[in-house]
């Protein structure tokens, strides 16, 4: 109520305030000293000199709310460029209109400021939150070469621990350092790949470039990191497959050019040469014939690789029918090919012609690689269970169960360092063995890609002086997974799986 009084009492024009407050509050002196003047007292010149303290008092005393009510328009005004805190609601302002409308003009303008800081931390968030997600390790550098930030893919190849940290211990490769004192002296960005080592190395491709601005932390410098191993990887192993296929396709063919340079040549008319050159050259015609074959063969696996095969497999039939196709072989290496098969084996759903190949590759090495006088076992049970490095299923739960047949046989073995590697193309342990043969290295790889796409896995297993087993994982079909029988076997080791 007695604050509604005085906003009505101080909406009239401030002189005229003055003036009326002046009066007001000078008149008790001005009435004393009118009192004295007319006493004799004082004189018209004490008089004058009397009345300026009185009414320059009543001037200031009515000035000074006024006085106060400006200064809280300062302070505030100072808060709000100094970007500190303000109450929720403006400083009271009481007398001064002029001052009532700068307090308005300034709370206007605090609102303005406090959506504009909103929304920029917002975008901040939202900006670090997908820095953060990127999974490309980022670093930002300061000037003084030290680590000020890092998002989470950073932070786990890193370490929480790395921000506050100087660049070089993170980071010892000299090219990427030299580039960073690079861009910090005000050069260009930079790309430069490097292999950071650790129990697996990896491949990046490190771009440095220099920020818009420094931000709050004071960095001036971006790292970021791509991991291109993958990429680095199918480009050797691009550039190897070229070189083997080259070198797999040179030998026989330059032998095929050198004898038919001879025939047509020097041995012209000469019938034992041509009873002898002939059948060489029709092995090498025929080893580029498989070669060739292996390569389309392993091309058309790839193109289908993520394509669900459908057909419904019987693996006993199908293993049963590619032993009959070797007897031949089996004979003449005087070894045997025998079965311990679980009765009453499931189907799996497959392709039939691609499996064919996968047993054909492992039965066919089996007898190729195995001693004279020895036996080629080939077992096979249902398991509860395939190994932990076996695809996920396309359809179905993770890791059910899935039909074990394993392939042994009783050679030389392998030793254990090349088992990871058997399944590349163009791989061979005894490669001058490996030619004399018959064999184009694409076998195993071969076996590899069916497997995958048939969801499987392949572990080969050996033992120098015993023999080698393979064994194959194929999940069950759906229906067959479900009349699987209770008692199974458990699934092998997969020390040294490979695929």
């Amino acid at each position: 109520m007695v604050r509604n009084a005085l906003l009505q009492r101080f909406r009239t024009p401030l002189p005229g305030r003055l003036l009326r407050g002046t009066l007001m509050i000078a008149s008790p002196g001005v009435a004393l000293l009118a009192v004295l003047a007319v006493t004799g007292v004082l004189t018209p010149g004490w008089l004058a000199l009397a009345l300026a303290p009185v009414l320059l008092g009543g001037t200031a005393l009515m000035l000074l709310p006024h006085l106060r009510d400006l200064h809280a328009v300062e302070r505030t005004a100072r808060a709000l460029a100094d970007g500190r805190r303000l109450g929720p609601g403006p400083p009271e302002i009481v007398y001064s209109r002029v001052a009532r409308g700068q307090m308005q003009a300034v709370q206007d303008l605090r609102r303005a400021c406090d959506r504009r800081l909103t929304t920029l931390a917002i975008r901040a968030e939202s900006d670090a939150l997908v820095v953060d997600s990127l999974p490309d390790p980022i670093l930002l550098i300061d000037t003084g070469g030290a680590v000020t930030r890092g998002n989470a893919a950073a932070r786990a190849l890193f370490g929480r621990d790395g921000v506050g940290k100087p660049l070089t211990l993170l980071l010892r490769d000299p090219v990427v350092l030299t580039a960073v004192e690079a861009v910090l002296a005000g050069g260009p960005g930079r790309a430069v790949q490097v292999v950071l080592p650790g129990a697996v190395e990896r491949d990046y491709e490190v771009r440095v470039g220099p920020l818009a601005q420094p931000d709050r932390q004071g960095a001036e410098v971006m790292v970021s990191m791509h991991d291109v191993s993958k990429l680095v990887r199918l480009e050797r192993m691009r550039a190897d497959f070229v070189a083997n296929a080259s070198h797999e396709l040179r030998t026989p063919l330059s032998s095929l050019v050198g004898f038919v340079e001879t025939l047509m040549g020097p041995a012209r008319d000469d019938a034992d040469a041509h009873d002898r050159f002939l059948p060489i050259m029709l092995e090498q015609g025929r080893r580029m014939q498989r070669l060739v074959e292996d390569l389309l063969s392993l091309s058309r696996i790839e193109i289908n690789e993520h394509a669900a095969p459908t057909d419904t497999v019987p693996l006993p039939e199908l293993v049963h029918r590619i032993a009959r196709s070797l007897e031949l072989k089996c004979r003449a290496k005087r070894c045997a090919i025998v079965f311990d098969l679980d009765p009453g084996l499931p189907p799996v759903v497959g392709d039939a012609d691609q499996l064919s190949q996968v047993f054909q590759n492992l039965l066919d090495n089996a007898v190729k690689y195995g001693r004279p006088d020895s036996t080629v076992t080939v077992s096979g049970h249902v398991v509860s269970q395939g190994p932990a490095g076996m695809p996920a299923p396309l359809r179905g739960p993770r890791r059910g169960p899935c039909i074990h047949i394993a392939v042994r046989d009783e050679g030389e073995g392998i030793e254990r360092d090349h088992l990871p590697r058997l399944t590349e193309r163009f791989y061979r342990v005894d490669r001058a063995r490996s030619r004399q043969m018959g064999g184009t290295g694409l076998g195993l790889a071969i076996v590899k890609h069916v497997l995958a796409r048939h969801r499987g896995l392949l572990v080969p297993e050996s033992v120098v002086g015993e023999g080698s087993t393979f064994h194959v994982y194929l999940p069950l079909a759906a229906d067959a997974a479900t009349g699987a029988p209770s008692k199974t076997h458990p699934p092998a080791s997969t020390a040294s799986a490979t695929g």
